[in-house]
């Protein structure tokens, strides 16, 4: 059985997944930057989500499931109704062009998002290929 997005079960599956694709450990090797990736409620969600997830040189050091922002400032926050985030995680909507049309709100150095494209759309590879069920 696998884990539902979202739940904490999903993000550990997302971390054993980052930690264990040579790809990714590769493409990712130079990224550093934990992110919070903020899930709005919708007709399938029924409370915000909060989702951190700690990526450091191609690898991840933390994921947790947040009931608020705290003090901890995540270098990027990304900021979609639940079912955007599923549709990019299901391969339904590509996240640069999610990013670009704002149906993907993103908080941070968007420079080192854009000279990191390989990057971002690896993790939502790995990401892709861990998510079998959602909400």
């Amino acid at each position: 059985m696998s884990a539902i997005f979202p739940s904490l079960e999903w993000l550990q599956a997302l971390s054993d997944k980052l930690n264990s694709d040579e790809k990714y450990a590769q493409v990712a090797k130079n990224w550093e930057g934990d992110m919070l990736c903020v899930l709005d409620s919708d007709e399938r969600l029924p409370e915000q989500t909060l989702l951190y997830i700690d990526l450091w040189h191609g690898k991840c050091r933390e994921v947790a499931l947040w009931d608020e922002i705290g003090e901890k400032k995540p270098a990027f926050i990304l900021k979609a109704s639940y079912t955007n985030f599923l549709r990019v995680l299901q391969g339904d909507l590509d996240p640069m062009q999610a990013m670009l049309t704002r149906k993907l709100g993103v908080k941070g150095n968007m420079a080192v998002m854009m000279r990191n494209v390989p990057t971002v759309l690896d993790f939502v590879r790995c990401a892709k290929e861990i998510t079998n069920e959602a909400l």
